[in-house]
């Protein structure tokens, strides 16, 4: 996947007839292909991890990748896709999304889409700042990739908190705010982020390299 070159300033722009559209066009379809990607997870064992009402998830993967090779623009894009996979689980597939749903489901559908929109957004954010003063990137790839399942879980519970504090669904997770982030964040967190940073580093250098190279 080779977008990310032109953005951090490596190569010169090709200002060849037709290279424009080229670059789009392909920008689109290794958009597809990382969308394909997280749906292929949602809908298989490779998404998912299951402990009762708390999951684990490796959809943010895909999207840090995007937004790390490809750019902000396709990590919101990509986040979009995650928040809409997400939203599908809520109809009977998960638990907690269900319970949720059957509360309000227009608050249910926010939370589920904007977390991982804002999540792809800055992910690639802050890889493009992080990428002008790294010159070796690798801490770049590191941190960004981290950030993803950072700031996903942070936005998500945040406004799961937000919207749903009140209600008596989240409210039997506990008597008191510090009650319910103590069962709702707990290892998953942990998992997710370790995962993410590691995958997305080792996937997002080598793809770097290869683009290159090529």
């Amino acid at each position: 996947m080779n977008t990310q070159g032109n953005t951090q300033g490596n190569t010169k722009p090709d200002t060849r007839p037709g290279a424009k559209t080229s670059a789009k066009t392909l920008r689109m379809v290794q958009t597809a292909i990382l969308a394909a990607i997280i749906i292929v997870m949602t809908f298989t064992p490779l998404g998912y991890l299951n402990f009762s009402v708390i999951s684990i998830t490796f959809l943010s993967i895909p999207v840090v990748i995007g937004a790390i090779i490809i750019g902000p623009a396709c990590g919101a894009v990509l986040g979009a896709v995650f928040g809409a996979t997400s939203f599908i689980q809520c109809f009977g597939m998960n638990p907690f999304g269900t319970a949720l749903l059957n509360i309000n489901p227009i608050l249910t559908f926010i939370l589920c889409m904007v977390p991982r929109i804002l999540m792809g957004l800055f992910v690639g954010l802050i890889f493009r700042g992080l990428s002008k003063i790294d010159k070796t990137k690798l801490i770049s790839f590191a941190v960004a990739s981290l950030s993803g399942a950072v700031i996903n879980t942070v936005l998500f519970v945040g406004a799961l908190i937000w919207f749903f504090g009140n209600s008596d669904y989240l409210l039997g997770f506990g008597d008191n705010i510090m009650e319910i982030l103590a069962v709702l964040i707990t290892f998953n967190a942990v998992i997710e982020a370790a995962v993410c940073m590691i995958a997305g580093t080792a996937i997002t250098k080598a793809l770097s390299k290869a683009n290159k190279k090529a």
